[in-house]
């Protein structure tokens, strides 16, 4: 009875907006923990050294695979397209996802194996700096690997999209905490056993993970699909003209931070692996914030847009944008102010040492200041989708992939200290540290951030017309709040210095929560000052959500 209850808790319907974008930011929240756990385990383990950054770097070829590949299921195709399928009948949604299983099967497993053997001639390309080092064999085991990941990845994308469409959001955001179990159970076990190859098992473990527990509510909804022979090819057809200018957009990151890491290769052992560590920190409210809204908004506009409801098209990407600088804003500024708190209290431990600790830490405030572009970037990239219009995401991506790319080069082929590099070191205090030069990188990237969220927004306003006068209000009030945010918890740090021992991890972390946590009630008084209207939704989404009881029975959900 208990476990029939806990079932149907997880799949039960999430309506709402508001309601929906919560569930998934408290579910990535606890994501983003045990992804913070997983990386204090690695700091500890291997520090920044020459292992994790084989580590890291053995990724970037699977996730292009499985961005290639598996954009053929990817939610922002699936989702409009199965909708339609769903409302011709079951028959025909079941047809649907028959077809593009079984071509998405054929197709990852003939890529994965042509990667799998030219695999050392690509990573010789790609990462320079392994070429003539003993851990380029490590390199090349871990890739072959990681290959098997993306075909778990993206059957799990594909059953995604049908979790998404019955609005089942609690099951789609457990995913990722399997997936951070998985390579947990890799780290603490698999690697004792195994060495560096069970490592690799870990990943693939919680990426099997990853669609194992999407499994039932897909089966329920009859739409668990088949291998055939007998594929659809016009389906298919349909699904590659809407994927494959958006694998080509997602692939652009992609390769960007697989440039980028081709240069830290380049700048010193543990420069992967300081990149990788900050971007994970930085994901961290960019998960919660702008990827649940992004996700919770786009079942909702491809129906708006599908039903010729223009107006409220754009009041929700207008809706979804307003709560993003909300919550994006205040969060930047309190990862800036207490970065080092941040760093040293998620990795400062093992091996994983001081020096390590600030570079990281400089790497993250850079990183982060681009966390708002990023989760905007998210949002119109869907909005676009949810319309159809997968060409503008893509030239606006190529637009900011190139400039990242060639304001990081230029600035490494620059002259070692110029003004730039001086400049980062005074604002962030690692002039007396060697390495620095690194900062080049998450500065290229948050400049191409800015410059594609300038380019989509632009475009959008001239699509469908200007945002009202309450986004730019909610603007201003998150502006406000971060600013006081920033000054309180700046502050809070010198107040409560006496009270701690910084000598010691526990010391930091109650060092920059209680800094954080006045902060956060300085910009709250703000906002009540203000009487935000943000404010009032959280309250009263939160009733709704926690209060009301009856939500809180067994409903039929999805994300």
């Amino acid at each position: 009875m208990i476990a029939q209850r806990i079932l149907a808790f997880i799949h039960q319907e999430t309506g709402g907006l508001h309601k929906a974008a919560y569930v998934l930011a408290f579910f990535t929240l606890i994501s983003q923990i045990l992804g913070l756990v997983r990386d204090r385990i690695l700091a500890y383990t291997f520090g920044a050294g020459e292992i994790l950054d084989v580590y890291y770097a053995a990724f970037r070829i699977p996730d292009l695979v499985l961005i290639f590949a598996g954009s053929i299921v990817s939610i922002a195709v699936i989702v409009p397209l199965l909708t339609r399928k769903i409302g011709e009948g079951g028959k025909e949604a079941l047809r649907f996802m028959d077809s593009i299983f079984s071509f998405f099967f054929v197709s990852i497993i003939f890529l994965s194996a042509v990667l799998f053997f030219l695999a050392p001639v690509f990573l010789k390309i790609l990462f320079p700096g392994f070429v003539d080092e003993s851990s380029f064999a490590d390199l090349l085991l871990l890739t072959r690997i990681f290959l098997l990941s993306p075909l778990f990845l993206g059957i799990s994308s594909l059953f995604s999209g049908v979790v998404q469409v019955h609005k089942r959001f609690l099951v789609y955001a457990l995913s990722p905490i399997f997936y951070n179990v998985g390579i947990i159970v890799g780290i603490l076990f698999f690697y004792p056993l195994w060495g560096i190859g069970g490592l690799a098992l870990g990943v693939v473990l919680g990426a099997f993970l990853h669609m194992l527990v999407q499994v039932p509510s897909v089966y329920e909804k009859k739409l668990f699909p088949r291998f055939i022979l007998r594929i659809d090819w016009g389906e298919v057809r349909g699904v590659l003209l809407s994927s494959v200018p958006r694998s080509f957009t997602l692939s652009i990151t992609s390769i960007v931070i697989l440039v980028l890491l081709g240069f830290a290769s380049l700048l010193g052992e543990g420069s992967i692996a300081i990149f990788n560590l900050a971007f994970n920190l930085q994901s961290v409210p960019l998960s919660i914030v702008g990827v649940s809204y992004s996700l919770a908004a786009f079942p909702m506009l491809a129906l708006l847009y599908r039903e010729g409801k223009k107006q409220e098209f754009v009041k929700k990407v207008e809706l979804a944008a307003r709560h993003i600088i909300f919550w994006s804003l205040p969060a930047l500024t309190l990862f800036i102010v207490l970065r080092a708190q941040i760093v040293r209290s998620v990795l400062g431990t093992g091996e994983f040492g001081w020096i390590e600790t600030r570079l990281t830490a400089a790497t993250l405030a850079i990183l982060i200041i681009s966390v708002f572009a990023q989760s905007l970037i998210l949002l119109f990239v869907r909005s676009y989708y949810a319309a159809g219009d997968t060409k503008k995401p893509l030239l606006f991506g190529v637009v900011s992939g190139v400039s990242t790319v060639l304001i990081a080069f230029l600035l490494l082929e620059g002259i070692s200290k110029g003004f730039l590099l001086y400049f980062l070191e005074s604002l962030l205090k690692v002039g007396d540290i060697n390495g620095t030069s690194m900062l080049y990188l998450p500065f290229a990237f948050s400049i191409g951030s800015i410059v594609n969220l300038l380019l989509l927004y632009g475009a959008f306003v001239r699509q469908f017309g200007t945002f009202s006068s309450s986004f730019w209000r909610t603007s201003r009030h998150a502006f406000y709040t971060s600013i006081v945010a920033g000054f309180v918890a700046f502050h809070g740090l010198r107040f409560f210095l006496p009270f701690v021992d910084t000598e010691t991890v526990l010391g930091i972390f109650l060092q920059g929560l209680l800094s954080g946590v006045a902060g956060i009630m300085g910009g709250v008084l703000v906002l009540l000052f203000l009487k935000n209207e943000e404010i009032i939704d959280v309250v009263s989404t939160l009733k709704k959500r926690f209060v009301k009881s009856e939500v809180l029975l067994p409903e039929q959900l999805e994300l």
